[in-house]
């Protein structure tokens, strides 16, 4: 039995999904790519990219027979609503602390983090289109996914046609940039993909890979502007140990004494390649329909944090503040660990005695990780003066 492609794709836009497309379930074509970044420690301590490989690189695995997968995304940033930055001539800088309305003891929160925790707002939407194509299309079985199952999600939705990977390998759409979260359907159907891939948000996206000729062209900006240098300079992979988001949401333990600068004031996240991308600029004048579950609401995470709050949470702090969001995950050392290591970064630019104070403070807590982290930082900042 053969699906109606573009009737999946109206019920995907239904779901309020910013962009879908549709794929052919076959294996990922970059096994051998994605087992030496494995075997070269890039992907740090996330172990559970090892687990599951085989599946990772086979939506037929995932779902036996599977025959196609559809890709979805949803737009986590107004565009129209981002800073005023000149468009043409693709003029892009990261945005500076003044620019981010934010004061001298604020830690930066990433974007995609400011509102609900998008692996339920998504996976809602898409059981009730799994539920939906089961009840048309008996027989067949509809998995959705959404970032926590064995899947290649961004190659998924780049074959679907939603856009390409990137020089920092997140995947871009030429019109509207690429703050998206990505979520999959595996199924049994066999769909008949609208021409080579589509998207609610325009005209469909080629479907390109890493070796052909990409709109990123001679681009490097993402590269340039990475503050640890995570992204590797010939482009299109990323070393995830050394890339701030990491560090920052899924990194257990000490950060190593180089990269502490390079956090910055990033407490939660990192926004930095993907602010300096020309097709967040381009994204302003294209700007898709915002989910309404991801404006920054009451949580105000978009106005960041104070690090000094931050540095005396109790595990009831964290959990009232990260309630209902993505960054549940962090655990209270780590929020701590990061706090730290922002306001080192705060006090070697501002020289607020506020700040190095309650690092003193933090070197005798109880907390190991926290003890170590700010003799850490005391250590690292006695070398810079």
């Amino acid at each position: 039995m053969t699906g109606d492609g573009d009737k999946v794709l109206r019920l995907a836009e239904a779901e309020g999904f910013a962009l879908a497309g549709i794929a052919s379930a076959e294996p990922s074509g970059r096994g051998e790519a994605v087992r030496a970044w494995l075997d070269a420690g890039k992907h740090g301590s996330m172990r559970w990219l090892e687990e599951n490989l085989e599946v990772r690189l086979d939506p037929g695995r995932l779902v036996e027979a599977a025959r196609s997968v559809i890709a979805v995304a949803d737009v986590y940033v107004d565009s129209s609503a981002e800073r005023n930055t000149e468009v043409s001539g693709l003029s892009c800088d990261p945005v500076s602390t003044k620019e981010a309305g934010l004061t001298d003891r604020t830690g930066r929160i990433a974007r995609y983090a400011h509102g609900d925790d998008y692996h339920k707002v998504i996976k809602k939407r898409l059981h009730r289109l799994c539920d939906t194509l089961a009840e048309r299309h008996p027989g067949h079985t509809f998995r959705a996914a959404v970032d926590t199952a064995p899947a290649l999600e961004r190659e998924l939705a780049a074959r679907a046609g939603l856009g390409w990977q990137g020089k920092n390998t997140l995947m871009i759409h030429p019109r509207h940039g690429s703050y998206f979260l990505l979520g999959l359907i595996v199924t049994t159907l066999e769909l008949t993909p609208p021409g080579q891939g589509a998207s609610n948000g325009g005209e469909p996206v080629p479907s390109r890979n890493r070796t052909a000729s990409t709109p990123c062209a001679n681009c490097t900006r993402c590269i340039d502007a990475c503050p640890t240098g995570a992204i590797d300079p010939a482009g299109y992979t990323m070393d995830a140990s050394r890339c701030v988001s990491y560090l920052t949401i899924e990194h257990r333990g000490v950060i190593d004494d180089d990269l502490l600068p390079g956090v910055g004031d990033w407490l939660a996240g990192c926004d930095v390649c993907q602010e300096v991308c020309p097709y967040n600029q381009v994204a302003k004048r294209h700007s898709l329909p915002l989910h309404p579950a991801y404006d920054a609401g009451p949580r105000k995470l978009d106005e960041g944090l104070d690090v000094l709050e931050v540095l005396n949470w109790t595990a009831e702090d964290r959990a009232r503040v990260f309630r209902g969001s993505a960054l549940k995950r962090i655990k209270l050392d780590m929020i701590r660990r990061n706090a730290l290591i922002v306001a080192g970064n705060r006090y070697a630019g501002t020289g607020d005695l506020a700040l190095i104070e309650a690092i003193e403070r933090c070197a005798e807590d109880e907390a190991e990780l926290v003890a170590t982290t700010a003799r850490q930082v005391m250590d690292c900042l006695a070398i810079a003066s």
